[in-house]
């Protein structure tokens, strides 16, 4: 029996009675409940049932609720879009008038999902089978099956002709298996690849040249790609906007098309509440200045950019909107002399600025009765659970903000707490 059959098991009555028994699975016990199931269900079907269990569990960090009604495959739980970027880039489609969309590689179609409940109209195209599959069940499962037609096919052979929009998401991992992941297909053409990732974009699947050229062929076009792919790689005929959601950067996507997207721009959107900054051109390799935040002393703020922010290298941006500088030119972070409210950064109030030292930094800690600290390191070669150990807190119940950084050039430790604790009471900055 093939995985094909073995996914179909899944959705044949059996097959449900199964997973709405394991609804509430505990894999702790999955060894006692595989042998149970096993005298009065086929085994196939019973480790069909209990893997998609497993996946399931782990989707709901992705699609909350609706993972438990969903089907997935393993790399499609790890390669899908979580809702709240999907349902964002969804938005944004909507809102430029798009009412039919290609998706070109869907995998298990949590995309096509969130377009869908947009409003729009979806074709559905992977090359992988046993994907396409799971996005048919998920459309019939969360009942919108009618606004979504997945296509089992090369997305490279796939006429978009006709369709107000284009969206690509190509597989960004390698051919080689990695040790237990499931053997899905992985050719040029959408099938997910499976293996560590890659960090070439022309070595996706399809490459991002001719992800480009789908694109730039259609009326409005978004590729979501890989976050750290190097800016000179990024066309100058799009916007390129670097996500990031509850603090953590998840993709970038690059946006074409007449009416929206900048030209060039460079954009970074921080769910979940959706502020977005852009700058309006990347900047001059060169290096112009107006590109470059300036740099000076330590004052009383330090401010931590989202991850997005620099990704998208608006550093500079945001430092002007807080009147503030870096602490060193090779080093996001920025410093003001006032506290100024930032969608776009962590503000934290000093009150330390020292040249790194272990010793003096623990007798400093123990001095304050520190016994909880989050160490954080930006441009240090010195490890956060090195210095943890070293430092060996004790039982105090006053906590602080280490960074290990750079100031100046020189290797540096600045201490102080988050501005939301330190708001409304004197700081006292220990130059």
């Amino acid at each position: 029996m093939n995985d094909l059959d073995v996914f179909a098991g899944l959705l044949a009555p059996e097959g449900q009675a199964l997973l709405a028994e394991l609804r509430d699975h505990d894999p702790a016990d999955e060894l006692a409940a595989a042998t149970r199931l096993r005298r009065e269900h086929p085994a196939a079907l019973v480790s069909a049932a209990l893997g998609q269990a497993r996946l399931r569990q782990r989707a709901v960090a992705k699609f909350g609720a609706d993972a438990r009604r969903m089907y997935f495959t393993p790399n499609g739980v790890e390669q899908s879009t979580r809702t709240t970027v999907a349902d964002h880039r969804a938005a944004r489609f909507a809102a430029l008038g798009v009412r039919t969309l290609a998706d070109l590689c869907c995998g298990i179609g949590g995309d096509a999902l969130a377009l869908a409940r947009a409003g729009i109209r979806v074709l559905a195209v992977d090359r992988d089978p046993l994907a396409c599959a799971a996005a048919r069940a998920n459309a019939e499962a969360l009942g919108l099956a009618e606004l979504i037609e997945v296509r089992c096919a090369d997305v490279t052979e796939v006429d978009t002709a006709g369709y107000d929009a284009v969206f690509v998401d190509p597989a960004r991992r390698g051919k080689t298996p990695a040790r237990g992941a499931a053997r899905g297909a992985s050719g040029r053409g959408g099938g997910r690849a499976t293996g560590g990732r890659i960090f070439d974009p022309e070595a996706y699947e399809p490459p991002l040249s001719w992800a480009v050229e789908a694109a730039r062929a259609a009326p409005c076009a978004a590729l979501k790609i890989a976050p750290g792919v190097p800016h000179e790689a990024l066309p100058a005929d799009a916007e390129t906007e670097w996500i990031s959601d509850g603090g953590d950067v998840k993709e970038a996507v690059v946006w074409f098309g007449p009416d929206g997207p900048v030209r060039g721009g460079r954009r970074a959107t921080l769910l979940p509440a959706g502020d977005s900054l852009l700058g309006a051109a990347r900047p001059d390799p060169a290096g112009d200045e107006a590109d470059r935040a300036p740099v000076g002393p330590v004052g009383d703020w330090l401010y931590e950019p989202d991850g997005a922010v620099i990704r998208a290298h608006l550093v500079a941006d945001v430092a002007r909107q807080l009147d503030g500088r870096l602490i060193d030119p090779t080093i996001a972070y920025i410093t003001a002399d006032r506290l100024t409210a930032t969608p776009y950064a962590t503000a934290y109030a000093l009150t330390d600025v020292l040249p790194f030292n272990v010793k003096k930094l623990k007798a400093l800690l123990r001095e304050r009765g520190v016994g909880i600290a989050v160490i954080k390191k930006r441009g240090s070669a010195v490890e956060p659970e090195e210095l943890r150990r070293k430092l060996k807190l004790g039982g105090g119940r006053t906590s602080c903000t280490i960074f290990l950084t750079r100031v100046g050039g020189a290797p540096a430790m600045l201490l102080g707490r988050p501005a939301a604790e330190a708001v409304g009471e004197p700081v006292t900055p220990g130059r």
